[in-house]
């Protein structure tokens, strides 16, 4: 069974999509240790690294708001920083009282805090472009080709291919409870509240041990089949002139904006 929840490769005929894998995986490190590195309120660099990624929205036939519009999902995570608005020194700018604490923002916190926010956004729209226009088994294979620990690029591939693997098997004890929660007309299937709790910590354990059966299946059958710890492909990777061009560029374009922020 196929779960497009997972798979968020875009087929698309354009010049990003032809780029080696290696050049994308390079560019996608580059551009997120680049963001991590600038100073806190570089906004003119912030705004040149998102005409950046427009710019790569572009070359990908993928819209030009594609990584924007799939990004705001994930700023919410970015608010784990909101501490740093109480804790960073500075000239304070609000106060808030909450039962017997008092918080105080402070304008560099304020600062931080914002910039951390950008820095997470900008970062997490480039690792969605990656996704969306490299297969999942290419970018193994750049990571193995970047000499990436193997073990590293084998615990990816597997969790990737295992959440298929989960998923189906949630499907089928959500099945199995339904078909045996029958509800009469006008009534909701099912117990109360402990009821439900114990299901679902059935369900839970019989998930694990649904799982680990058809892991020991899975490994033997990929055993007898000549796995030796190491994927192959059937599409050899190759850099061409047009990959170094695009790496180099993409390099200079990035240490441009660190120049520049630190300005």
């Amino acid at each position: 069974m196929h779960f497009d929840a997972f798979d968020r490769y875009h087929q698309k005929e354009s010049f990003i999509h032809r780029l080696d894998p290696r050049v994308k995986a390079l560019t996608t490190v580059f551009f997120i240790v680049s963001n991590a590195l600038l100073p806190d309120g570089a906004w003119s660099v912030f705004a040149l690294a998102w005409i950046f990624l427009i710019a790569a929205n572009l070359l990908s036939n993928l819209g030009i708001l594609y990584t924007f519009k799939r990004s705001i999902i994930a700023l919410p995570f970015a608010l784990i920083a909101v501490t740093v608005l109480f804790s960073m020194p500075g000239k304070p700018i609000a106060n808030f009282q909450i039962a017997m604490w008092n918080f105080i923002v402070t304008d560099a916190g304020l600062l931080r805090f914002a910039s951390i926010l950008i820095r997470s956004w900008l970062s997490v729209q480039m690792a969605i472009l990656l996704v969306a226009v490299t297969r999942f088994p290419d970018l193994i294979h750049a990571l193995e080709h970047l000499r990436v620990p193997s073990i590293i690029t084998t615990i990816i591939a597997f969790l990737y291919r295992y959440l298929f693997v989960l998923t189906d098997e949630v499907l089928r004890l959500l099945k199995a409870r339904e078909s045996r929660s029958a509800a009469m007309a006008g009534h909701k299937s099912g117990g109360g509240i402990l009821w439900r709790a114990r299901v679902a910590g059935n369900m839970t354990g019989q998930l694990f041990l649904r799982s680990y059966e058809r892991s020991d299946r899975i490994y033997h059958a990929m055993i007898s089949r000549g796995y030796a710890g190491h994927l192959y492909t059937l599409n050899p990777h190759e850099m061409k002139s047009s990959d170094y061009f695009a790496l180099a560029f993409s390099v200079a374009v990035i240490f441009i904006l660190q120049i520049i922020g630190r300005l």
